[in-house]
């Protein structure tokens, strides 16, 4: 799986990503990260890759010229069409089963946006794939980038230690996940549920899905509404 990152900021990449799971993905290469650096490909000498609005207001617009010819070079350079995610406030919400589907692909672009958005012919021409990470503005889609990428990347088959734990994640089938309890089997006074040093499996899994349904019906009833 390759990400290529549009950016202004490309040293922001791979950043925490080198790290963990995802920094031993890299370096095996099971995944790769390539930041592309948006100002590469601006038409002036000083680089220009934003703009003030049509229409007025406050606040710039990232420019058209600069996105197309980073997308068409990443194309170029992979032989293929590319699909593109815009990371926006704008974008539908991201969730397991969208990360899921980007996991399985082979590459990808990332477009991190700035400022006030991007171009809107950029997004109707180019763009697949508009994504937010939540109903909040940053200072662009560089942190979205860097989160969606985690997110997928230890999806890959053998990322991680033990193929089953995606399993057994949040949202994998829908709902929050269980409490978890580890040694020792009391501490300060709390103990962990009797259920769970019983060794029945059968208890166990029952138990996990109850308080999943518990915790989903509490912290997040629209999931169950699904």
């Amino acid at each position: 799986m390759r990400f290529y990152v549009v950016t202004i900021f490309p040293g922001l990449f791979p950043g925490p990503l080198a790290e963990g799971v995802t920094g031993k993905a890299l370096a095996a290469g099971k995944a790769e990260i390539v930041p592309v650096n948006l100002r590469d490909f601006a038409e002036d000498r000083h680089q220009t890759t934003d703009d003030t609005p049509y229409g007025g207001g406050p606040g710039m617009v990232m420019k058209p010229e600069p996105l197309f010819r980073a997308v068409e070079w990443v194309r170029e350079t992979e032989g293929s069409r590319v699909p593109v995610i815009l990371l926006t406030p704008k974008g539908e919400p991201l969730r397991q089963e969208r990360v899921r589907e980007i996991a399985s692909g082979e590459a990808w672009i990332l477009v991190s946006g700035r400022y006030r958005g991007v171009d809107e012919r950029f997004r109707e021409a180019l763009v697949d794939i508009e994504l937010s990470i939540g109903d909040f503005v940053l200072s662009g889609g560089e942190i979205p980038a860097l989160a969606l990428m985690d997110a997928a990347i230890r999806l890959v088959p053998g990322v991680l230690g033990n193929e089953d734990s995606a399993d057994a994640d949040s949202f994998a089938n829908g709902l929050l996940g269980a409490p978890d309890y580890t040694k020792p089997p009391e501490y300060r006074g709390m103990k962990v549920p009797d259920v769970l040093l019983s060794g029945d499996h059968a208890k166990i899994a029952a138990w996990r899905r109850d308080r999943a349904l518990e915790i989903t019906r509490r912290r997040r009833p629209d999931l169950l509404e699904k």
